[in-house]
Formats: C-alpha cells, sequence, structure tokens
C-alpha cells in the first residue's frame, strides 16, 4: 500500500516507511502542500494512494464519500514522529489487512 503523507505530518515519514510500504510519499513531493483537502483527496485517488493524516477532515471525508483512496487517520495527540513512527510499524499487519479490505478508513491509535 502507497502511503500519501498529509501535511500535518513529517515529510521525513515516507521514507522511514519505504521497506514496508515502497512508493509512499509526502504531500509536498508532489506540490500539494498548502492544497485544500479536496485536491488531495483527488491526487490520492486518483494515483493510488491513502491518505494518511492527522486531521479529522479526511476521516470525515472518508465516511461521506468513501474510497478511493482509503484514509488512515492517526489518532494522536500531540508526539513526537518517532511516537507516529512507532505506531505505523505497531499497525503495519492492519495496514496491510485495510488495503484489501472494504473498508475506507482505518484509526490508529
Amino acid at each position: 500500500m502507497k502511503l500519501l503523507f498529509d501535511e500535518n505530518l513529517s515529510p521525513k515519514l515516507p521514507h522511514l516507511v519505504a521497506t514496508a510500504f515502497p512508493g509512499s510519499q509526502h504531500v509536498r513531493e508532489f506540490g500539494l502542500k498548502g492544497k485544500t483537502d479536496e485536491e488531495i483527496w483527488f491526487y490520492a485517488g486518483s494515483n493510488g494512494f491513502a491518505i494518511v493524516s492527522k486531521d479529522k477532515d479526511f476521516y470525515q471525508r472518508s465516511l461521506l464519500y468513501g474510497s478511493p483512496p482509503k484514509c488512515i487517520w492517526l489518532c494522536l495527540g500531540n508526539c513526537t514522529r518517532d511516537d507516529l513512527l512507532a505506531l505505523l510499524q505497531r499497525h503495519e499487519p492492519d495496514i496491510r489487512t485495510f488495503e484489501t479490505s472494504s473498508e475506507s478508513v482505518l484509526i490508529l491509535s
């Protein structure tokens, strides 16, 4: 599963998860930093990405419109990049299962 990390997340995360999730990128790599949620949503859906965000807006959009794209909502308060990386690594099996499930959103906490 290719992950597209929202601008509210560290741009280093895609590199740190590259082994588990090859092809993952940060929105800034595609000129999407500062773009609307709708533009990011369309880009992710058109290019085979799941959106990873701490932003509740993508979670709500996913419930409203379904997928694609799928959405992984990281429900953590203030935390470090290492905390987010640990969360993603801990839930790697769940993310892999989510890729082929009919669900449109995965909530990780």
